[in-house]
């Protein structure tokens, strides 16, 4: 009963997480995320499951283009360092827009370090390589600032602080600023978004599974229920 049971909550988690993996599936930037679980055990003998936790899964989303006059995207792995106050944090999201004080800030209220547009500026673009040009009135392509995004050992283990941000965490190891467009490595695709990785068509086939796995172990349960009930009757007779 109790390996039922803890099979039940296993599901239960499995479909929380493929739930709100789907309501983020619009979401630029967006990363899936996926359970961990692990087999509770009393020497050889197997009594259940339990969940260990949760990840993001940073496979690469479609690349489109988008109507946005400052949004960015990662061709490759890396994230964009996002700075609010003192506070810093990592995305896959370059939904940003230009701000009175020349920031390019996030729809989270985050500003993309590094870059600030001043107020002179005609337009403004970033190349490949990160590096942001601007044209004004007496200059065209005139070099404004170096774009450097971040890369962890193990990205798997930052923190998440909402659908698409990500803390620093003792699992993800320290971070590594890089500049992007080197040979084979991440790049910066201008005037375009990042989607999100989640499939729904493989979204769908996990709750499919998850349900069944569910209904299965509750049947165990009104199994070792009934097996309860009967050995309590032949008890009292």
């Amino acid at each position: 009963m109790y390996a039922a049971a803890t099979g039940m909550a296993a599901q239960q988690t499995q479909l929380e997480i493929v739930a709100d993996n789907l309501a983020n599936a619009d979401v630029a930037g967006f990363k899936g995320a996926a359970a961990t679980f692990t087999e509770v055990r009393a020497g050889a003998i197997g009594l259940g499951t339990t969940v260990l936790g949760r990840h993001a899964l940073f496979a690469q989303g479609k690349l489109t283009r988008s109507g946005g006059a400052f949004d960015l995207a990662i061709d490759g792995a890396g994230f964009f360092v996002v700075e609010r106050g003192r506070a810093t944090a990592y995305t896959r999201n370059g939904e940003f827009a230009r701000q009175a004080d020349g920031s390019l800030r996030n729809a989270a209220g985050w500003n993309l370090a590094g870059v600030r547009i001043p107020a002179d500026a005609l337009a403004a673009r970033v190349e490949r390589d990160g590096r942001v040009v601007i044209d004004t009135a007496q200059q065209r392509n005139r070099p404004l600032a170096q774009l450097r995004l971040a890369a962890f050992a193990a990205p798997e283990g930052l923190r998440p602080l909402g659908a698409t941000l990500f803390a620093q965490s003792e699992a993800s190891g320290p971070v590594r600023l890089f500049a992007p467009g080197g040979r084979d490595g991440p790049a910066i695709a201008f005037g375009m978004l990042e989607r999100s990785n989640v499939s729904i068509v493989e979204a769908m086939m996990q709750i499919l599974g998850a349900q069944r796995a569910y209904e299965a172990n509750a049947k165990g349960i009104q199994a070792a229920d009934e097996m309860l009930r009967i050995a309590n009757n032949l008890h009292r007779s």
